[in-house]
């Protein structure tokens, strides 16, 4: 995948999937792209941490009953995987977003947040967030602090560049590193 050529000094292995606005296909667009690098031979763990409209269960059809807020609540006593799910591809394993919690923010910059990343890296070569849109909500800057590489989705025509140019500043002005 091109995404390895961007990359080249410090290896892929998380990825945050955003876009500026709602509805401009970046949950499907994540999707797709965890199934093209799991069948690319990679051990890929995908997970919804669109915490506010997630829909990636759906795509799998999977429940989402427990998931990323269910780890983010247990006291270490169920391993991570223990919420994983399979998807029905090989190489790719889910982790839904769970119930759906009053502080998405707070959660996702938890330092229980960070330590689930890191387990989560445990079991994979690559962890891709879909995350939600940027000017929608703070959830994904709050990313950051776990996710270095960030990829934009945006869905064409637009008739100005403003959200767009908002999403990249805003991101840099966090820390992450735009691939794209």
């Amino acid at each position: 995948v091109n995404l390895d050529f961007a990359t080249i000094d410090r290896p892929l292995r998380t990825l945050a999937i955003t876009s500026s606005l709602p509805g401009e296909g970046k949950s499907t667009t994540t999707a797709n792209l965890a199934v093209i690098f799991a069948r690319s031979g990679r051990r890929v763990i995908l997970v919804d941490a669109d915490l506010r409209r997630p829909t990636l269960h759906t795509f799998f059809r999977r429940s989402n009953e427990r998931g990323l807020t269910s780890a983010l609540l247990q006291q270490a006593a169920d391993p991570v995987e223990s919420y994983l799910v399979e998807t029905g591809v090989q190489n790719l394993l889910l982790l839904p977003s769970g119930p759906l919690p009053p502080n998405p923010a707070e959660l996702l910059g938890s330092h229980r947040m960070a330590e689930l990343v890191a387990a989560l890296k445990g079991h994979a070569d690559l962890v891709i967030f879909d995350s939600p849109p940027v000017l929608a909500v703070a959830d994904t800057l709050v990313l950051t602090q776990v996710c270095v590489f960030f990829l934009m989705i945006r869905r064409p025509p637009r008739s100005t560049l403003f959200p767009y140019t908002t999403l990249f500043r805003s991101l840099q002005q966090a820390g992450a590193r735009l691939l794209g």
